[in-house]
């Protein structure tokens, strides 16, 4: 446990930094991490708190010399005490400083606003949290409306005032909100969802993504309500198909189909039928509507509701193959202690697909799990290709739409990572 010193007690090795906040003082032999700019202070690179923070309040990291190091907001109900917000020791955290890092997020995605004001794409992310200088927060926009995900508590107790910024940036019908992530009960909070200002959303609002339609659930749906970091990886399937002479003949499994995204693209790309493959009954009626609305036709037979692992073992068994296999799981790992179970998932799933596709045939396959990076992932598609006794090729790596961006000091923000292989 980390040592709480009250302020009268520090040493003359700790100087007083700006604005009188309460000091944090890192380990030295931890010291690194945070002068490469690492957003996140867990307690075990915590030397001594020199005074009683309270959570939510704003604190200073320094060395074990007094020297300043970043600023950011202290929870001591987190494994991450301090979420950082600046690395700058003269840089005031006031409604100031919030409007100008909302204001850099959102320009970042200027070409994506202009194409929403030309009335192309409408649904993308305006800010991503860490990556966008922002720790904690997610805004996402889907046509008119804003869903904001409040995921720190240091977030969550300037909500008001983040909401208030939004409304004088961009002047949207309605904030709903979606803060019902796994992450607030480890920050200590409870699930908050509902209207933060104006008007509901309807029960679906209709968006375009590169002139697809879809219905989108942001009150209930997965996420805030759609897959928005697969644009460009949907945009690739349907690209592949169109490329390819026996596009016509083509047909796709889609597991995970969800609200049937990949689908959509697919079809587009004149793939002669796609199979969705997904445990949710509401989420394959929702993928039926999307597809209709895009001018496809719906068999119901083409909408499997099951476990996929289990559905895949009964293809393989039936001698099932297909030409184009997506698989875009849920997140397997929630953290490091769970990723060799996830492994295991993945090389389970893997090892099926690699089973049921056709010679010359595609693999689209992904991991969303932070926790597994790139490396491994490649490692255990590797080790499902030797079980399954085939031949592959890399055709593309994959990964999340540009207005999903990683900060370079952060590389835990690139959580989705796939890859597009040729299967022999």
């Amino acid at each position: 446990m980390t040592q709480a010193i009250p302020a009268a007690q520090t040493t003359q090795q700790i100087q007083k930094q700006p604005y009188n906040l309460t000091r944090i003082v890192i380990r030295a032999d931890r010291e690194r991490p945070f002068a490469l700019r690492h957003p996140w202070v867990f307690e075990g690179a915590i030397e001594s708190v020199l005074g009683q923070p309270t959570d939510g309040e704003l604190v200073d990291l320094v060395t074990v010399r007094g020297e300043f190091l970043a600023r950011g907001y202290w929870n001591s109900q987190s494994q991450i005490r301090v979420h950082v917000l600046t690395w700058q020791a003269d840089e005031s955290i006031d409604t100031a400083w919030w409007a100008a890092r909302l204001t850099r997020a959102i320009g970042a995605r200027a070409l994506l606003n202009v194409e929403h004001q030309a009335g192309k794409s409408n649904a993308y992310r305006l800010v991503n949290a860490e990556n966008d200088g922002l720790p904690g927060l997610v805004v996402d926009r889907y046509g008119d409306w804003l869903v904001v995900q409040a995921l720190t508590l240091g977030i969550d107790r300037r909500k008001d005032e983040i909401i208030g910024l939004l409304n004088d940036l961009l002047h949207p019908a309605g904030i709903f909100e979606r803060s019902d992530s796994d992450v607030r009960h480890k920050e200590g909070l409870q699930s908050s969802v509902g209207v933060l200002s104006g008007q509901p959303p309807p029960d679906l609002i209709e968006i375009n993504e590169n002139g697809r339609r879809f219905l989108v659930d942001v009150q209930h749906g997965h996420k805030t309500g759609f897959y928005l970091d697969q644009r460009e990886n949907r945009d690739l399937l349907r690209k592949w198909l169109r490329d390819d002479p026996e596009r016509r003949t083509r047909t796709v499994l889609n597991c995970f189909s969800y609200s049937g995204g990949f689908a959509v693209y697919a079809l587009n790309g004149q793939a002669a039928r796609v199979i969705n493959v997904d445990s949710s009954a509401d989420a394959l009626a929702l993928a039926k509507r999307n597809v209709t609305l895009n001018g496809g036709t719906v068999d119901d037979a083409d909408y499997v509701e099951g476990d996929v692992f289990q559905v895949l073992r009964q293809y393989r068994e039936s001698g099932e193959k297909f030409d184009v296999i997506v698989l875009d799981p849920p997140k397997f790992a929630q953290n490091a202690r769970q990723v060799e179970g996830a492994c295991r998932g993945y090389k389970d799933i893997n090892l099926l697909a690699f089973e049921l596709i056709k010679p010359g045939g595609m693999l689209m396959t992904f991991s969303c799990s932070g926790a597994v990076d790139a490396d491994l992932f490649q490692k255990v598609v590797f080790g499902a290709l030797v079980d399954s006794g085939r031949e592959a090729q890399i055709v593309a790596r994959l990964t999340q739409a540009p207005d999903h961006p990683v900060a370079l000091t952060f590389l835990e923000g690139a959580y989705l990572k796939g890859l597009l292989c040729r299967v022999w």
